[in-house]
Order: structure tokens, then sequence, then C-alpha cells
């Protein structure tokens, strides 16, 4: 699978995503930087065809297809949109998740299931107080449980904290299991992720030296552990110039995440923001033909 950013931006003159173009391969773990707090989101939204993009287009093995994209490609942890509020706990997390992947979804389920990847300890703690690297394995785990999935796109899981070696290193352990990897980070995480290849002896272009640039790629082949990373000799990084944000848009993820919230059920309301449901699964309708596809000044593409 191989799924093509042309170049894509969002709002008016960029301000919600300048011009970004990028490719999404499998077997590869590829970062992109994006910053401010909205244009991560509206990046992996886009990426993922779940917002149309006011230029530019996506592309899925070269034939733009929204629906066979959203459907093989998940939205992991995506702030506003897809992340789990953080006082609930990993369990009712990966109750959820285990529903809408049609597994069983029971408490003991859900247990069950952290155990088997080695966090039952943390079945009963808040999803916002997991250490991040687990945060990311536990989430990206949960994301490819679906029968399609072929990958993910994992949205600012620098903003959690930790070091970044340890979640980078398990995007890449995903890419080298099979799957699509895209990692939208800010200028910090992107100044260490590109470093890395130093200590791990691989080589591969490196791009973190603008807000938007294409890919960074580690091919599956790279050796990862999931264990805390060994750690590397510190980097001198000259600072960026401070440059104050341009306006952001905010009604076009606010409009999306009003169109995606999902209604409380009886047993109560749904731990994400907006329903995993509703931006992971495919969509029952025709829009194959993606000459018309929605705008997301209407709502996100679903």
């Amino acid at each position: 699978m191989r799924i093509a950013v042309h170049d894509v931006s969002k709002g008016k003159k960029g301000h919600a995503l300048p011009t970004t173009s990028l490719e999404i391969e499998t077997g590869h773990a590829r970062f992109v930087l994006a910053e401010t707090e909205l244009r991560p989101t509206v990046l992996g939204l886009i990426a993922t065809g779940r917002m149309r993009p006011d230029t530019g287009e996506v592309t899925i093995d070269g034939t733009r297809n929204d629906r066979d994209l959203r459907r093989r490609m998940a939205l992991v942890d995506a702030p506003e949109v897809s992340d789990p509020h953080p006082g609930v706990t990993l369990a009712a997390v990966v109750g959820e998740e285990l529903m809408f992947a049609g597994l069983p979804a029971t408490p003991l389920h859900a247990r069950r299931w952290l155990e088997q990847i080695g966090f039952a300890e943390l079945a009963a703690q808040p999803i916002g107080t997991i250490k991040p690297s687990v945060r990311v394995r536990v989430m990206a785990e949960l994301a490819v449980l679906r029968d399609d999935v072929e990958g993910f796109v994992l949205v600012s899981p620098d903003r959690h904290g930790g070091r970044p070696e340890g979640w980078w290193r398990i995007a890449t352990e995903f890419a080298e299991r099979g799957f699509a990897v895209l990692v939208i980070v800010g200028g910090s995480a992107a100044a260490v992720i590109e470093r890395l290849p130093e200590a791990l002896e691989t080589d591969y272009p490196s791009n973190a030296t603008v807000p938007v640039r294409p890919l960074a790629d580690v091919t599956g082949s790279t050796t990862v552990r999931d264990a805390d990373p060994d750690p590397v000799a510190p980097v001198d990084v000259e600072p960026d110039p401070v440059i104050e944000p341009d306006p952001v848009p905010s009604p076009v993820v606010e409009q999306a995440q009003r169109d995606e919230t999902p209604q409380p059920d009886e047993d109560g309301v749904s731990s994400r923001s907006t329903s995993p449901s509703s931006l992971n699964d495919p969509v029952e309708e025709d829009d194959t033909d993606t000459d018309n596809p929605t705008d997301t000044e209407n709502g996100a593409a679903r």
C-alpha cells in the first residue's frame, strides 16, 4: 500500500495546514513535522481520508478513494478527535476498542487483552497517567486489531512527554510487522528522531528542519525494542526562532467534532472525544466517486 499526500493545504492561505506533500508506505515508519495546536490533527485527518483538503489530493495506490483510505488507515490518538478522555481507565479504553474491532469487550476481556501484551497491572489506571511509550504501544495495538487496517497515523505522541526514542522505536516495530506508519511530531521530538539512526547504525534522509516538509524514513528492517531505549548522546540543537503562529480557523475541527461525536449509550458516555467507529470504520454509503467528497466545513469526511 502506498499513500501519496500531494500538495494538500487547509484553511485560508494555508493557516490550518500549509501546503504539504508526503508518502506513506507499507513496511515503513516515517515522521513529519507539523506544529501549532491544530495542524497535526488536520494533517492526520487529511492523510487518512477523514477531512477534505482545500488544495491538493490524497491517493491510495494511485487512486483517489477516501472510503478505501479510511478503511485501511487508522487515526490514532489525535487530539480532540480520537484521543481517549484522560480520566478514563486503560481497561475501559481497551474494552471500547475491542468492541469496535468486533471482539468480546467485557471488562474481563479487556483485562485479559492487557495481560497478553504485558500491562495487566495498569488496567485500573486512568489513561492520562500512563507512561507515554506504554500509551503508544496500547493505542497502536488496538488500532491494528481490525482486519482491514494496514497502517495508521499517530498524532503528536510527543505531547505526552517522555523520551521520543521509546515511542519512535515502537512505531518502527509496527513497520517491521508490515504496517504503514506515519508519526506527526513537533520540532523538539523531530530533532531527536532524526539523529537516532546514528545510534542505531541506520542511515536515512533527515528532514526535520522546517515547520512542514516531506518525510524521513526508517525501513521495516530496523531492529526495534519495546523496552526503554538505551541512553543516547545529548544533542545540541539550535533553537528555532520564535514565530507568532498564524491565526487558525478552529471551527474546522470543532465542526468535525460536532458531526463525529457519538451519542451516549445505555451504559454511559463513550470514552473518546469522538467515536473511533466513525473515524476508523468504513462508511456504508458509496463514496467511491470522490469528485464531490464531503467538505469539512460541513463536518469531517466520514
